[in-house]
This record gives structure tokens, C-alpha cells and sequence, in this order.
């Protein structure tokens, strides 16, 4: 069986630079506050991952296949449709705080959210904290 390759890689792409070419004004300005708010709960400097994805942080994994490597903690991408925000654990885990975060819709891993002002950024800053410190958690004990 062939190895898996990855498309979406860490880099060294300028997330500034990305985050400034963003032709949509508000998703501009939403993505630079993102940029804040993940710096600020992470403690950690923002990378690039792929061409739209900026990651705050790593963990390992390993699937039974073989494959491992090292992915994001937790990401987000200001796409043209939404913000998507990365919760690596899964987004279903956090059932009683999405109840209070406000407007969003949600995937298995992923918090898509319209624009900032429509979520309750206390909320969002514990999501992405508790999905930040599980991820970090598990990577060290693997």
C-alpha cells in the first residue's frame, strides 16, 4: 500500500501577507482579528498550512494504516463563504458551549462562522482553548 500524501503542509508562506490579500474587506478585518484572538488563547506564533489555512500549534498522529505525521492544533481559513475555524477534536464535543456561542453551522472537525460579530467571543475563546489544550495533551503523551 502507497504512502498518503498530504496536500494541506505546513510552510512558510507570510500569514500577514495572506491575511492582507484578502480582497473581502470584512473577511480581511475578521481573519486579522482570528489572527488575535488564536495568538492571544494559543500562545503560539501562527504558520501557514497550504495556500489559506493558518495553524496555531501541532500534534502527532498515527493511524493504524501506518501513516503519521504532524498536523495543526487548531486552524482557521477566512474562506469566501465563511470563516472556518479548525477544532481538531471535533466540533461535537462542545455541544453545550456552541448552544451559547450564537450564529454558526458546524462539520465534524470544522466551526463555520458568517462574521465575528455574529458569535459570542467569550465562547469562541473557550472552544478554541479547550480544543488547543486536548490536541497539545494528547501529542505529548504519544
Amino acid at each position: 500500500m502507497g504512502t498518503y500524501e498530504l496536500k494541506t503542509r505546513l510552510n512558510d508562506g507570510d500569514v500577514l501577507d495572506f491575511l492582507n490579500s484578502i480582497e473581502h474587506e470584512k473577511r480581511r478585518e475578521d481573519g486579522l482579528r482570528l489572527l488575535d484572538i488564536f495568538s492571544e488563547v494559543t500562545q503560539e506564533d501562527p504558520k501557514m498550512w497550504g495556500k489559506s489555512i493558518v495553524g496555531f500549534g501541532t500534534y502527532h498522529y498515527k493511524y493504524e494504516s501506518g501513516q503519521e505525521g504532524d498536523w495543526m492544533a487548531v486552524a482557521f481559513s477566512p474562506r469566501k463563504q465563511n470563516l472556518s475555524l479548525y477544532i481538531m477534536p471535533g466540533v461535537e464535543r462542545y455541544n453545550e458551549l456552541l448552544d451559547k456561542l450564537g450564529k454558526h453551522k458546524i462539520g465534524k472537525s470544522c466551526l463555520y462562522i458568517n462574521k465575528l460579530e455574529d458569535v459570542n467571543e467569550k465562547v469562541l475563546r473557550e472552544i478554541i482553548r479547550h480544543s488547543y489544550q486536548l490536541m497539545t495533551r494528547k501529542s505529548a503523551r504519544s
